[in-house]
């Protein structure tokens, strides 16, 4: 049962009072101890009572993976779809039933690869949900092949060798294709992961979070950068829309600065304050620069990237639908099909 709180006033609705525990499905949770999973299923239980929604009205929609077992473990509706579908199908559902808050999860391999297809129409169109992309850098759940987002030269069990492929840098894609939302955020870091998921999910539009996400058992630390304290202050750069982009221990401040569209690491106290890039989560270009720039050379940036308003795709067509209703009436399924050259076979 729901944890609800009575209203102050006799006969007045009862606000919504949920707590983590009523996100909390009764299935066992099937990943491997250790997984970086464990951490976002948390943080996103923790961060759903905030929204305001009905559970009734939540669906989480996922693919094939690691992360695609999500929806199992989430006290609300949800689709365990197939490969790399997860997009198409949520689609769908926000076009017949635009009252319901939708989520996909969905993992480097399900979504970047089998699924870079449906991962890219869903952010071009605008569809206003919420994809949450977990980032390890390799195929968990088959046991350690290297995937789309695997570092050049990686050494899996699928490319002995090394694998001869670039990564895709899942964040640039999303900004590539119009996603009106961009973030990234660490499994690690509880409270930020928090903050992004609900701004990524108060977006209304195509909101894109990239997770950087642990897999202890074929990746483990593939994060590091992030995860070591020391190398942690070294090497997280923290955006805020307004707020200079600033990284490093404080006794030895860095930050970011902008020579034309190209970036150069400086010291803070060696430059004017004017001559450092201040983040502006409006300004798409800017955010693509950051999103590109290469690692360990620059500050892996964590938080929002891009935050912009654009039509969202349902309410498109919902509108095209009313007017074409108004204009030539409720229309007769029955009389389509049997309109204009019809035939019959005996």
């Amino acid at each position: 049962m729901s944890n609800l709180t009575e209203a102050s006033a006799p006969g007045a609705p009862q606000p919504l009072r949920y707590t983590k525990k009523d996100f909390e499905s009764d299935q066992d949770v099937r990943w491997c101890p250790g997984c970086g999973d464990y951490a976002i299923l948390s943080a996103v239980q923790r961060m759903m009572p905030d929204l305001g929604v009905p559970r009734e009205n939540i669906v989480f929609i996922s693919g094939i993976g690691c992360s695609s077992r999500f929806p199992y473990y989430m006290n609300t509706y949800g689709f365990h779809t197939i490969h790399g579908r997860a997009p198409a199908i949520a689609t769908g559902l926000r076009i017949a039933r635009p009252d319901l808050k939708v989520f996909v999860v969905t993992g480097d391999g399900d979504g970047l690869s089998i699924g870079g297809n449906h991962m890219l129409h869903v952010l071009r169109r605008n569809v206003n949900l919420t994809v949450l992309l977990f980032n390890n850098k390799v195929y968990g759940l088959t046991k350690g092949q290297y995937s789309p987002t695997s570092e050049f030269g990686k050494v899996t069990k699928s490319s002995p060798l090394g694998s001869a492929d670039r990564p895709v840098n899942p964040c640039a894609f999303a900004l590539g294709v119009g996603a009106t939302f961009v973030a990234r955020t660490v499994d690690r870091n509880i409270a930020h992961m928090e903050e992004t998921l609900k701004r990524a999910a108060a977006h209304q539009g195509a909101a894109f979070v990239e997770i950087l996400q642990n897999c202890n058992i074929y990746n483990d630390l593939a994060w590091n950068i992030l995860y070591d304290r020391e190398s942690k202050i070294h090497h997280e750069l923290r955006v805020e829309h307004g707020k200079p982009l600033l990284f490093g221990p404080a006794d030895d401040r860095h930050g970011l600065a902008l020579d034309g569209v190209s970036p150069r690491v400086v010291r803070v106290k060696d430059v004017p304050p004017e001559r450092l890039w201040v983040h502006d989560a409006g300004d798409r270009g800017a955010a693509l620069v950051l999103a590109n720039m290469p690692s360990p050379d620059f500050p892996v940036p964590v938080g929002v990237l891009v935050e912009t308003a654009a039509p969202v795709y349902e309410e498109i067509l919902l509108e095209q639908e009313e007017r074409a209703i108004a204009e030539r009436g409720a229309g007769d399924i029955g009389k389509l099909l049997t309109s204009g050259d019809t035939w019959k076979i005996g």
